[in-house]
């Protein structure tokens, strides 16, 4: 009987590792990530899991990305903040926003936080965080947990990516997590937006950015209206309220 190791993090739903391969339970949207899992290893993107279909407990399937996770660790180390992170998500992005251009998904599929893909749009990762990245030997091994992937504009995906490793959260949010060179962020932000190819004005950006977290507070609160425990828990956590201050805080951001 292979072994299961509990991976860490997993706020809202959790998975463990069996050799190679995580096991994780399924949700209505399952079959709609793997669909994208599928196109991604077809067109020889090689930085994000692969869909192996689902074991005999009905659990779904993943191909393990090796190396180091941010996984519980209170405040996040400090390369999360160095500039080769930056430079490196931003290429990691760019190279997966090319990769799923071609991808059109099935006309049944479900997205955890809703959506209707159209021409014009991609399927974006849209939680790009420090907490899904797995690294080795320096460089970005890949994301992981895909379940909010769903259909959105290249620059709604990319203010999320931003938000999370600028970072341009709530200062007491990244505080806790270890960044207080506020003064730095323009210059990061740039930095990263440079990294991965964006020459708009970093205004409009940052307005992208605050309708971003915004909409995200607001669907936190209709999910779990709805019963979802994952989004309940969230709300007990006041990850809304937080989301709100963050896109209040960045009214004020320098340009």
């Amino acid at each position: 009987m292979s072994v299961e190791e509990r991976l860490p993090g997993g706020s809202t739903g959790g998975a463990v590792r069996v050799g190679d391969t995580v096991r994780r339970s399924p949700g209505r949207w399952t079959p709609a990530v793997h669909a994208l899992l599928h196109h991604l290893e077809a067109v020889g993107f090689d930085r994000a899991p692969r869909a192996l279909g689902f074991d005999e407990q009905g659990r779904e399937v993943l191909s393990y990305l090796p190396g180091e996770v941010v996984g519980d660790t209170r405040p996040w180390p400090a390369w999360v903040y160095g500039e080769h992170a930056l430079r490196e998500v931003a290429g990691w992005l760019r190279e997966y926003h090319d990769a799923v251009a071609g991808f059109v998904p099935p006309a049944d599929a479900v997205w955890r936080e809703g959506g209707t893909w159209r021409p014009g749009l991609i399927v974006g990762h849209n939680d790009a965080a420090p907490y899904n990245a797995a690294w080795h030997d320096g460089r970005l091994a890949g994301f992981f947990d895909w379940d909010f992937a769903s259909p959105v504009t290249r620059a709604y995906d990319l203010a999320f990516t931003a938000f999370a490793w600028v970072p341009l959260h709530a200062r007491r949010v990244v505080g806790e997590e270890g960044f207080t060179a506020f003064e730095q962020r323009p210059t990061r932000l740039r930095l990263m937006l440079d990294a991965y190819g964006w020459t708009g004005p970093l205004g409009p950006f940052i307005e992208t950015v605050r309708q971003r977290v915004t909409d995200s507070a607001q669907g936190i609160r209709r999910i779990a209206a709805a019963g979802d425990p994952a989004y309940v828990m969230m709300l007990e956590h006041g990850v809304d309220t937080a989301l709100e201050t963050a896109a209040e805080e960045l009214a004020d951001f320098p340009l």
